[in-house]
This record gives C-alpha cells, sequence and structure tokens, in this order.
C-alpha cells in the first residue's frame, strides 16, 4: 500500500485559494494587498465572490457616495445576486486559475493536500464492476518500473474493454494502453485519420501545451514529439493555453484563440503540421477579432464561424467572425434579428452547411439552455422553438454530430455536473435523453471534449478528461443506438425535410397554424369518406353529417382568425421587447465600461491622495523648521541691536567726560 497525492477537493481548494489571495484574515487580507496583486476590476470580483461565499447574498446597506472604494466592493457584491456559495467558490478559483495559473504551485508549499490509499499488488486481479448504472471493464494493472508508468500494457486488456462496448446509449470507461495524458480541462481536441489529437488545457490552473494522440486501431496513447521547425520562417514554440479551439485543416491541425498567460490583442491561428510535426503562426488578413477563450470555432466548408467567448479582460462577448481558410482574410459579420446574449463555454454545431446552432453556454452567474440559429446565407438569427425533452441550463458541454444528430455530453450548471447526455435532431428541433449517469463521473463534467469515431463499422462517441472538483484523463465510449438518429417518440406527426424543418422552425406561430389546418383537411377528408357509405343507405343522415362538419369547420376558422389576429399581436409584442432588450443591453455595456472607467479612476485618486498626504506632512516639517529659523533669527536681530544700543551710548557719556574714544578704549 502507498500513499500519493489526490489534489485538493472543494471546499479545501477555496479556502487555498483565499489564503493565497489575502482572504484569511492575516495583515495580507487588506484591499491594498489584494489590488497589489491583480488588476483593480479582477481585485473587486475575487472580493466579491469570496463575500459571496463565505457570508452569502449581500444584504448589508449602500455605503455612501463619498466613499467609491466601498461603494464599488458592495456594487460588485450586490450585483451577484442569490449565487449559491457552491457556484461562487468554484468561480473564484476558476478566476484565480485564469488570473495566476501558477498560483496553486506557489500554495502547494503551506497547503497540505489529502491522500488516498492505492493498492501497488501486481498480482492484483480486478473484478469486472457496475457502478452508477455504468459497466465498467475488467482492468489489469500495470506495474510501474523506476518509479515511472509503464509505456507497454497488454493487448488483451484494450480487447477486454473494446469488447465491452456492446450496450447501446451506455457510457463505458475503456482502458488504454500507453502512457496517458496529464489530467486536464478546457483543451482542444478533434479527430484526423482514426486517430484522436489532444492539445493544451488546465490542470490545476495551469495551462499546457502538450500534444498526444490516442490511436482508434491500436487504442493506444503517445505523445507527439514537437520538432523546432527550423526550415519554416513562420515556425514558433507555442505557448501553454486553455479554452481554445482545435479544427482539422487539409494536412494540419488549426488552434484557434484560448487564453494564455500573456495574452496578445488579437485571436491568434497557429497551426502543427502533422507531416513535419512543428508549430508555425499564421498571417492573416483584414480586422482579427479580439483574443478571448470559452468561444465556439465551427468549420463550415473553407470558412470558420467565431462566435462568443470572453475576451482577457473577462469581458463576455457575442459578436460573430468570419476566417476565409483559403485567402486567411477575417471579416466581421453583423448578422440581421436578435443574436445570443453575451456567453461563453457553449456549443455550436452546422447543419445542412447552412445553419450554425448555438445551445447554452454561461455568463458570470447564469447558465442557458437557449437554443439560437444563424442562416448562414441570410446571416440572420433566429430563435425556433425546442420540443422534447429539453435540456436543463448548462455551461462547459461539449457536442458532436453524427448525421442530423447533434449530442450534448456533461457541463455545469452553477450547482453540479449535468448527468444526462441528450440528442437534438437538428431536422425537427426535437430533443430527447440519450442516457443519465450517476455520481461524480468524468463525462459528468465541464471543460470536456467529445469526438466521433468508429468501430466494428459503428460511430461511436469518445469523450476525454473534464473537471467535476477533480480533473480526469479518462476515456469514455457511448454507442448510440439507431432510435437515436430518429425523432423523439412524442412527435408523431410526420415532418418536412432538413433544411425546411430548420427553417420554417424558426417561427413557431407558422408551424402551428399548418399543422392545425392540416389537421382540419385530414379530419374533414376521413369523416367524408366514411360518410359515402351512409350517403347511400340514407340521404337524410348524410346531410346531417355534412352539416354538422360544415358548422363544425366554420367554428374552427373563426378561432383559427382569432388566433392569427393574436398570434400577430404577439409577433408585434415580441419584436417590441426584442428591440428594449437591445437597447437595454446597449446602455447596460455603456454602464459597464463607465462604471470601469470610474472604478479605474477611484484606484488612481485614491493614490494620488496617498501622495499629496505625504507631500502635506513634509511640509508641515518645513514649516516647523522656518518657523524656529524664523525665532532665531528675531533673537539674533535683537542682540544685536541690544549690543549697538550700549555701544552708541558709552560714546556720548565719553565725549561729555572729553575722553576720546580711543582713549576710553586704551584705559580699558
Amino acid at each position: 500500500m502507498s500513499r500519493v497525492s489526490s489534489g485538493l477537493q472543494y471546499p479545501e481548494r477555496f479556502y487555498a485559494a483565499a489564503s493565497y489571495v489575502g482572504f484569511d484574515g492575516s495583515p495580507r487580507s487588506s484591499a491594498k494587498a489584494v489590488r497589489s496583486k491583480f488588476k483593480p476590476d479582477t481585485a473587486l470580483l475575487l472580493y466579491a465572490l469570496h463575500q459571496q461565499a463565505t457570508v452569502g447574498p449581500c444584504n448589508v446597506p449602500e455605503p455612501s457616495a463619498w466613499n467609491a472604494i466601498e461603494k464599488s466592493k458592495w456594487s460588485s457584491w450586490k450585483q451577484l445576486g442569490d449565487m449559491v456559495p457552491a457556484e461562487a467558490m468554484r468561480l473564484f478559483v476558476k478566476l484565480l486559475e485564469e488570473e495566476d495559473p501558477g498560483w496553486y504551485s506557489r500554495a502547494s508549499n503551506f497547503v497540505a493536500e489529502p491522500v488516498v490509499d492505492v493498492q501497488m499488488n501486481n498480482n492484483l486481479k480486478a473484478e469486472p464492476a457496475v457502478e452508477n448504472g455504468i459497466s465498467y471493464p475488467e482492468i489489469k494493472t500495470i506495474p510501474a518500473e523506476n518509479g515511472n508508468p509503464a509505456e507497454a500494457e497488454d493487448k488483451d486488456v484494450v480487447s477486454e474493454g473494446l469488447g465491452s462496448v456492446v450496450v447501446y446509449d451506455q457510457w463505458t470507461p475503456l482502458p488504454i494502453s500507453g502512457q496517458r495524458p496529464k489530467a486536464r480541462y478546457e483543451h482542444g481536441a478533434t479527430v484526423v485519420q482514426d486517430k484522436m489529437y489532444i492539445y493544451g488545457g488546465n490542470q490545476n490552473g495551469r495551462y499546457l501545451n502538450d500534444l498526444h494522440v490516442l490511436d482508434f486501431r491500436s487504442w493506444s496513447w503517445s505523445r507527439v514529439e514537437v520538432k523546432a521547425g527550423a526550415d519554416s520562417p513562420s515556425s514558433l514554440t507555442v505557448s501553454p493555453c486553455a479554452g481554445h479551439s482545435l479544427i482539422p485543416w487539409e494536412n494540419k491541425l488549426l488552434s484557434v484563440a484560448g487564453h494564455t498567460k500573456d495574452p496578445s490583442e488579437t485571436i491568434q491561428v497557429k497551426a502543427f503540421d502533422l507531416q513535419t510535426s512543428s508549430w508555425s503562426a499564421l498571417k492573416t488578413y483584414g480586422k482579427p477579432p479580439v483574443s478571448r477563450g470559452g468561444q465556439s470555432v465551427t468549420l463550415v466548408g473553407t470558412n470558420l464561424v467565431i462566435f462568443g467567448g470572453q475576451d482577457a479582460k473577462r469581458t463576455l462577448l457575442n459578436d460573430l467572425h468570419i476566417l476565409d481558410l483559403e485567402t486567411m482574410t477575417w471579416d466581421e459579420i453583423d448578422a440581421v434579428g436578435v443574436p445570443p446574449s453575451p456567453r461563453s463555454d457553449h456549443a455550436a454545431a452546422v447543419h445542412a452547411e447552412r445553419y450554425l446552432l448555438i445551445f447554452g453556454g454561461g455568463s458570470h452567474a447564469t447558465c442557458f439552455n437557449d437554443l439560437h440559429v444563424l442562416d448562414l446565407q441570410a446571416m440572420e438569427w433566429s430563435r425556433p422553438t425546442q420540443q422534447g425533452d429539453i435540456p436543463t441550463p448548462r455551461a462547459g458541454h461539449a457536442g458532436v454530430t453524427v448525421g442530423e444528430n447533434w449530442f450534448i455530453v456533461g457541463g455545469g450548471d452553477n450547482k453540479s455536473g449535468v448527468s444526462g447526455t441528450v440528442v437534438l435532431n437538428m431536422s425537427t428541433l426535437v430533443w430527447s435523453v440519450v442516457t443519465t449517469v450517476e455520481g461524480r463521473v468524468p463525462v459528468a463534467s465541464e471543460g470536456l471534449s467529445v469526438v466521433v469515431g468508429s468501430y466494428n463499422g459503428e460511430d461511436i462517441i469518445i469523450s476525454f478528461g473534464g473537471y467535476n472538483g477533480r480533473y480526469s484523463n479518462e476515456v469514455n465510449v457511448l454507442k448510440p443506438s439507431h432510435k437515436s438518429t430518429l425523432q423523439s417518440k412524442t412527435i408523431e406527426t410526420p415532418v418536412p425535410d432538413s433544411v425546411s424543418a430548420v427553417k420554417d422552425a424558426t417561427n413557431a406561430t407558422r408551424d402551428l397554424e399548418s399543422e392545425f389546418e392540416a389537421g382540419q383537411d385530414g379530419k374533414i377528408r376521413e369523416i367524408v369518406v366514411d360518410s359515402e357509405p351512409t350517403k347511400s343507405k340514407g340521404e337524410k343522415s348524410s346531410d346531417h353529417l355534412l352539416a354538422s362538419l360544415r358548422a363544425e369547420k366554420e367554428e374552427l376558422e373563426l378561432s383559427l382568425s382569432k388566433e392569427k389576429v393574436q398570434s400577430l399581436q404577439l409577433k408585434q409584442d415580441l419584436s417590441e421587447a426584442e428591440t428594449r432588450n437591445t437597447d437595454l443591453y446597449k446602455e447596460l455595456q455603456s454602464v459597464r465600461g463607465q462604471l470601469a472607467a470610474e472604478q479605474s479612476r477611484c484606484f488612481k485618486l485614491e493614490v494620488e491622495l496617498a501622495e499629496l498626504r505625504q507631500k502635506l506632512q513634509t511640509m508641515e516639517t518645513l514649516q516647523k523648521e522656518l518657523e524656529l529659523l524664523q525665532r532665531q533669527k528675531a533673537a539674533s536681530e535683537e542682540a544685536a541691536l541690544n549690543a549697538k544700543q550700549r555701544q552708541s551710548s558709552g560714546g556720548v557719556w565719553g565725549w561729555l567726560a572729553g575722553t576720546p574714544p580711543s582713549q576710553k578704549g586704551d584705559d580699558a
């Protein structure tokens, strides 16, 4: 039995981060100490999250307006609303990891980590286990040599693991041979020729820049050795990053955007050449977007469509940009309609090479479960009506498409990891649940990745990594069943073809009217056909039935007219509400900008005030010294005057006595 470190869990990890920042009650915990480590806006947000996590929602009275510092702190805390303490702890640690990626290694010098027991018996026989509805295959323990994991594992282990992938719509963890990558989240992942490439990510607040590959044919990990690339003038050594996107293009892997320790002003596009095993920076033209992480990057034909994310100043974005990979030219798109609200850590997919779908994501305190569609031909945003088992709000989830189906895995909802794997039929916009796991398992994590591979001629979904209180480097596999490619059982009416369905779904009222009219016609035709035999039997019965049907039809048409009028009014109200929402959002952005400027000005004034106080103390000291010198001067002048008067008085009496001054001096 040996003991290995497992890393701090919550809430201990939060308390360690708070102590590192300075919120531990020690002399370091003064506001000045925190501001000296971080930018003003970051220091305010850290203070607010710490108060929310340790005290709860802000219920203290608003400070007076003259105390700008306390009022800014109060406002930052108040804006968090009713955020639960657990989420505040998570965001506090996440913000610290973004601002100071190496904090954990420095803090670990005085933070004791928990330990767990690990069996090191080389003859250990593992039994198949079932946990939370997931069947875990038998895994053979591979001994370590000289303290390092063995590089080659028994091929039978992999065969047994793959053999367990026989149940549809169930996540199955796989034992993989080779040296695993470090546990991580917010990494990039993609598939090229039956190989999954993993690049970068975040582990314990440290950004990574390693590149690993998982071969689906041998199911073994290996690390890609990056070469210097001296032959290429644009070759570079890539900086560690997280929250980026990894896109396959020709014989290269494109790494787009992402958070780094020293962020650039604009998005950088880096390319890894799979033939030369070297990185290079791609030169782009036009106006590139501001640097960011947590964005979505979708390959549509020869274009990359970039939406949203969060910039280096933690400002959430909802801008839209396109990079033409043939000309390497950026183009900022001003689409019509109401775009999704600013967000990061959302998922995006393209359908029929025309429609870009955006689902979920989060702001600083809220997660979303809304669905937005961008028509890439008309460049128009719409928000269609979702049907079926609509997923719960989430952020940090991963998505992958199989045919016309979009699978969404993992994510977080400000309370815990999301346990359900769901699928959206992009033709009908109907959601259904694929499977649900229980407990803290890797597929219920934030920042995981999912890709599509093939096994025995069938599509399989492969997940890697993630964070749900601990970092993961496990590989899990799900084999979607044939029913996952069908629409939900709750929808029994025929559906249109894929392209027209997405387009029509942008107007839910129009769909409702069409289905309503189709239902009427179908009912009338069915009854009229059935009434023919009745008419041959009795004219009276047939006429009565037809009259009844006409009356019912008129009543339905009248109801439909009323519904159309009401629908038109609702459309108008919705348009006005969207306009107001857009105006309010612009006003909010303006107020936020003014607030940031005022906060910056307040901090500058505080510094200037301290300098003036120091100068004032110096002036008081100089004033006292001046007064002392003046008194000394006055005393000296008075003494000189008295001496002169005495000398003048003695000369007069001597003259009266007939004694010359020189003689008096000689007598003396």
